[in-house]
């Protein structure tokens, strides 16, 4: 094995993970009021509306699609009674979708942001970077799906890269796994990486403050006067009881 595919493959995501990590605490401790997505919503919210819900959809479908095929071993799947070809075909035609649905959703917000005064001056370089490479990690996936893939089989990742990945968070780095992967995957995952590691310092570090909570949040309840106490209440000297 190379110097370079070491480098590659055992060194670069720690490397990622530090920078992440690093990154991270420092963005928290030296620019929590940066800790935004500093929306331009205020500029302009039609086109937002819609662009807005299409990239995040998009993007957590492909997110849970990683998650699965990165850290759910074949056995697993197996014994669920998912054998490999139908799970192929979820990853092949969900995919795809997901990636095109996110793709979509990306290209409405560029358009949005140069097309829109205020919207494109208010346009960061990291945002110019955080765009360009995202965009190049989703289309570089879907490129080496597509071109690895057919309806009756394709390239098991499952069997490579997803080894490779869980043997990173044991600290144990099986570099030898990534052996033999198609360029267009490794491509991939060096540009996967690198969105990885530009978590901290782009507007990307919004998703470690996503409002979640608000899913399981108690209702809050509305309670309207009686029609006799309409208007304004009369002076009342003195304390006012507070009810329980």
């Amino acid at each position: 094995m190379s110097i370079a595919d070491r480098l590659l493959w055992s060194a670069l995501p720690y490397v990622v993970i530090a920078l992440l990590i690093a990154g991270t605490v420092w963005r928290y401790r030296y620019d929590k009021f940066g800790w935004t997505t500093r929306s331009s919503q205020l500029y302009e919210s039609r086109l937002l509306r819609v662009a807005s819900p299409v990239f995040h959809y998009g993007i957590l479908f492909v997110f849970a699609g990683h998650l699965m095929g990165l850290f759910v071993p074949t056995a697993w799947t197996a014994w669920a009674g998912l054998s490999e070809h139908n799970y192929h075909l979820v990853s092949l035609f969900g995919g795809t979708a997901a990636g095109v649905l996110t793709v979509l959703g990306i290209g409405l917000l560029l358009y949005r942001r140069r097309t829109n005064g205020p919207v494109f001056l208010a346009t960061t370089r990291n945002d110019k970077l955080m765009y360009l490479v995202l965009l190049g990690a989703i289309v570089m996936g879907m490129w080496a799906k597509l071109t690895n893939s057919s309806v009756s089989s394709g390239y098991d990742y499952r069997e490579t890269i997803a080894p490779w990945v869980r043997s990173i968070f044991v600290l144990q780095p099986d570099a030898a796994a990534m052996d033999g992967v198609p360029l267009t995957y490794q491509i991939h995952v060096v540009i996967g990486l690198t969105l990885i590691a530009l978590i901290p310092f782009t507007r990307l570090i919004h998703m470690f403050s996503a409002p979640v909570q608000y899913l399981f949040r108690p209702y809050i309840v509305y309670r309207s006067r009686d029609q006799g106490q309409l208007g304004p209440r009369p002076d009342r000297r003195g304390w006012e009881r507070i009810d329980s």
